[in-house]
């Protein structure tokens, strides 16, 4: 089969013919129709800091996909050969004081398909029968392979509680973008969006109910003051990483307000921005992945009724045997998501 390999601990990656994976009596073996390139997959690719401290080469990489089962081991009941799937790629240890209180997602011993063992950039992946989740007949293939990345969106958006609150969201890369559709299908009655991106501000006004602004822009605190009921926003989403946007999510903050963080920020927090956080008695919570499985649950149903319409933010379909190129495209920002064909 054809993949993607990390082959040794530089930068760069090989298209490889590797063998079909095994799988045993508890494991799926999936052929893959559709995956997705995630900015970890970017990293993985330049071998920065990060992957040289996680990674260990050599590996196929990639955790967004569907597909359709193409064999199960004995112990497997709840899909069979043929089902259309995806899969949860934080696998869990079960046995860590996280896992045995209900908080899979952050298991203290995750194992990643795709970072700590083979992943989905490839033609077959072979995984445990836990992970597998069977999609609903609604789901395309080119949404079937957005759920790992779509989950992180819902998950943000859900703990923040937005049914009939004002949101902010900060960064419109993909988890961003799919963050304004989550906000509006949960209830939100009024999104505003920043980035630095003229293309991914374009992207996010093609979601629909969202005003869009150039990050810095001072027309954002005009049009907050003069349209939300308390002249301020309730709800801040942080999905890029820069202090300078949480700084400006916390100036328009309602006092008791809630900031969610899921961007990986580069510097320290300063002591005005905590300063910020005290004063205005913030609640802020951190995010990371999905909840195993409850996330999934919600975002499948948010799917399976329409509520929640993703077209806008695939913008490139493209042949795995032209990851360079798709690698390259996404860290140019000017595209969505871009999903990966292993057919071709």
């Amino acid at each position: 089969m054809k993949a993607i390999q990390k082959p040794t601990a530089v930068p760069g990656f090989t298209l490889i013919n590797a063998p079909i994976p095994t799988y045993g009596p508890d494991e799926v073996l999936i052929k893959v129709t559709l995956a997705s390139i995630c900015g970890t997959d970017v990293h993985i690719t330049e071998w920065d800091e990060w992957s040289a401290s996680r990674i260990n080469p050599p590996i196929i990489y990639g955790h967004e996909f569907c597909g359709v089962v193409e064999a199960v081991g004995q112990n497997v009941t709840h899909v069979k050969p043929g089902d259309f799937v995806s899969a949860e790629m934080h696998i869990p240890c079960d046995v860590c004081y996280s896992c045995r209180t209900g908080k899979r997602h952050i298991c203290e011993n995750i194992r990643i398909a795709g970072v700590d063992r083979d992943g989905c950039f490839a033609e077959y992946i072979t995984l445990p029968k836990n992970q597998i989740i069977k999609l609903p007949e609604p789901i395309t293939p080119e949404y079937g392979a957005l759920l790992d990345s779509l989950g992180n969106a819902v998950h943000a958006v859900s703990k923040a509680n937005v049914s009939g609150n004002s949101v902010l969201i900060l960064g419109c890369g993909p988890i961003g973008l799919f963050s304004i559709a989550v906000a509006n299908a949960l209830g939100a009655t009024r999104v505003f969006a920043t980035d630095m991106s003229e293309y991914r501000l374009q992207l996010a006004q093609q979601m629909g109910r969202v005003q869009v602004f150039k990050a810095g822009d001072p027309e954002l605190y005009r049009q907050i003051e003069s349209t939300t009921t308390h002249s301020g926003i309730d709800v801040v989403l942080e999905m890029s990483g820069s202090m300078q946007a949480f700084k400006t999510g916390l100036d328009v903050l309602n006092p008791g307000g809630t900031v969610v963080l899921f961007g990986i920020p580069q510097q320290s927090a300063s002591p005005e921005i905590l300063t910020d956080i005290i004063f205005k008695e913030a609640t802020v919570l951190g995010v990371h992945g999905r909840e195993i499985y409850s996330t999934w649950l919600v975002m499948l149903e948010l799917l399976a009724s329409g509520r929640l319409n993703i077209d806008s933010i695939i913008t490139h379909r493209i042949p795995l045997s032209q990851f360079g190129e798709a690698i390259s495209l996404v860290k140019s920002g000017n595209c969505g998501k871009v999903l990966l064909d292993p057919t071709r």
